[in-house]
């Protein structure tokens, strides 16, 4: 993808963050956060966060995200690239909206980078590995207590990301910025062979992009 205009990882005091367009339920987001952060700590820098914006796949095509899809998705990604993950995802949970959710995620990141990549994560555990709807009032009123998250929060700021995303040319979930560069799911190789889909780590690909996340912060 070309690269975007302006700073897109900012560094400040020693420390880079890192920005991605993504959906709640998106699968091959969840992957490639998940594995990214497994690396982040492998490499001790922690000195490098991500800044997980709104990308709600339900406003972007127009209609909600079918559950039956997801976990077909998801029943071709586990042997292929993801064995360890998904172990509880539960499409009867399946969330009507990933809004409230990705609101919740913008009201976190207005108390802290740190406190807003937590609450991304953790809603997205909660929904593939713990089978939790994520779209629950109760749900998110327990993530929002856990992290210190005052209501009343809204979806202005989920609006906000996808106007501001479209005008950064996001073509889907997950989108990265960084550096001035602009990368589409850059840990996978997604694609259809007769229909079935392919997904497998570009090893060369998946070894720069975490160089270029992670290499030296100045």
């Amino acid at each position: 993808m070309p690269a975007s205009s302006g700073r897109t990882a900012d560094t400040l005091g020693g420390m880079r963050t890192i920005e991605v367009y993504a959906d709640i339920v998106c699968p091959f987001a969840y992957v490639g956060l998940t594995r990214l952060i497994e690396r982040r700590h492998e490499m001790g820098r922690d000195d490098v966060q991500f800044h997980v914006r709104s990308w709600p796949l339900e406003l972007v095509n127009g209609k909600p995200v079918a559950a039956h899809f997801i976990h077909e998705e998801i029943d071709e990604i586990r042997p292929q690239v993801a064995a360890d993950l998904f172990t509880g995802f539960d499409p009867s949970q399946f969330p009507a909206s990933t809004i409230p959710a990705l609101a919740l995620t913008a009201a976190a990141y207005d108390i802290s980078i740190s406190t807003g990549e937590a609450v991304a994560m953790t809603l997205r555990r909660l929904l593939f590995e713990d089978g939790r709807d994520i779209a629950n009032a109760d749900v998110l009123a327990e993530v929002a207590h856990r992290y210190g998250i005052n209501e009343p929060y809204d979806d202005s700021k989920v609006i906000e990301d996808l106007a501001r995303g479209r005008e950064r040319g996001v073509v889907g979930s997950p989108h990265f910025f960084l550096d001035g560069t602009s990368h589409f799911c850059p840990v996978l190789d997604i694609h259809r062979v007769d229909g079935a889909l392919v997904v497998t780590v570009d090893k060369a690909a998946s070894e720069a992009f975490v160089a270029l996340c992670f290499g030296d912060v100045g």
